[in-house]
């Protein structure tokens, strides 16, 4: 039987950080670091911080606001991270949890269905706040799934995109009749929110996916799944268990991250490559993917693209629907979220369904570190 993509849930953090805010905190800072090191600036041994602005960030990456689960921490000069307690495993929801768990019963309310009438769960994210045991695990038993499976999976940003393939895979695999795909992102305790380059960019969230094989027509059909990945340095967030004995081994103190992150361990890129490289692969792919079905790329109603980088989303837009595409075909949700990773294509799709009818075309795809490339083609019931 044909395989839908039946409902979509969305779980947004109540704090939200505007540019204007987050310049405000971050210019303090700068301020602060060039006093307290005036000495060694002076004398060439350190180089002066510059100051941001709201319409330097705008410019860069369309994003005006994003949502975070702590907005106190990140607005700290002095802290410039999200600040939660820890929960006791077993004994109430992990972070992570809570908020898949959230986002999966709106999906579930949305397509009318209860925890227990799903086979699998795949929480597909870029960064998970434990090794095991799985997050999609806690969640498949917070949700009420009473067996079946659940498990995490990282593709960076790509992972909705892969999450959606894997269940279509599995789902045609015999292992399930219906699985969710969970995407949670808490991309603001990656981030280093004192690098000018990059503390604008991320946005959390989770989105959640519902993939059912149905004999009567609902939401939309999955067509066809294509992945790509390729090996590439230029994103990368090398924090991970074996940092411990690569700081002893360095001699230098395990725990002084807590106060002053260790900056090569967050979140790094080479932007400008990342640009380079990665707007004509993408589009590369969705194009290759559209042929292999033959389907001429101008039937195209919608490209429901991962929300990494305004710029970027409009390249890909006219080079696959042609210089003069219109906008609308790409809807934008990096003005208010930011970029939410993994989460981010969902959010577009979840968001902006208004006009597509039934029989209309359209393509999930995501993009980000590894490199990873994902195109999911849909149609519309």
């Amino acid at each position: 039987m044909p395989i839908y993509l039946t409902a979509t849930g969305l779980h947004t953090p109540k704090d939200k950080i505007t540019n204007e805010e987050l310049v405000a905190t971050f210019n303090t800072y700068v301020d602060n670091y060039n006093r307290d090191n005036a000495a060694a600036i002076e004398a060439g041994e350190k180089v002066a911080l510059q100051h941001s602005t709201a319409e330097f960030i705008e410019k860069a990456s369309g994003i005006k606001s994003r949502y975070v689960i702590d907005k106190k921490g990140i607005l700290d000069p002095e802290i410039m991270a999200p600040v939660f307690p820890a929960r006791k495993l077993g004994e109430e929801l992990s972070i992570m949890a809570e908020m898949g768990v959230d986002a999966l019963q709106k999906a579930l309310d949305a397509a009318g269905l209860k925890g227990e009438d799903l086979d699998g769960i795949i929480c597909a994210c870029s960064n998970f706040q434990r090794v095991y045991p799985a997050i999609a695990i806690e969640i498949q038993n917070a949700i009420g799934i009473k067996g079946g499976f659940a498990f995490d999976t990282n593709v960076a940003c790509s992972a909705a995109t892969f999450g959606i393939a894997q269940a279509a895979g599995m789902i045609k695999a015999g292992l399930g009749k219906r699985v969710a795909v969970v995407n949670v992102e808490i991309t603001s305790a990656h981030l280093n929110w004192r690098n000018r380059d990059s503390h604008f960019i991320f946005g959390d969230i989770a989105a959640a996916t519902i993939i059912e094989e149905l004999d009567i027509p609902k939401g939309y059909e999955v067509l066809d799944c294509k992945l790509y990945t390729q090996f590439s340095a230029n994103i990368k967030n090398e924090y991970g268990f074996m940092d411990r004995s690569e700081y002893l081994a360095a001699g230098q103190d395990i725990h002084a991250d807590i106060k002053e992150p260790v900056t090569d361990k967050l979140f790094l890129q080479e932007g400008r490559k990342v640009f380079r490289e990665v707007c004509p692969k993408v589009s590369e792919i969705i194009s290759t993917h559209l042929a292999e079905n033959n389907i001429d790329n101008q039937k195209v109603k919608r490209l429901w693209l991962h929300q990494a980088n305004i710029n970027m989303i409009d390249l890909i837009l006219r080079t696959v629907m042609g210089k003069e595409a219109d906008k609308a075909i790409a809807p934008i949700a990096i003005t208010e979220y930011g970029n939410t990773s993994s989460a981010s294509p969902m959010i577009a799709f979840h968001e902006h369904q208004d006009g597509v009818e039934s029989g209309d075309l359209g393509v999930i795809c995501s993009f980000g570190a590894g490199y990873s490339i994902g195109s999911v083609i849909v149609k519309k019931v």
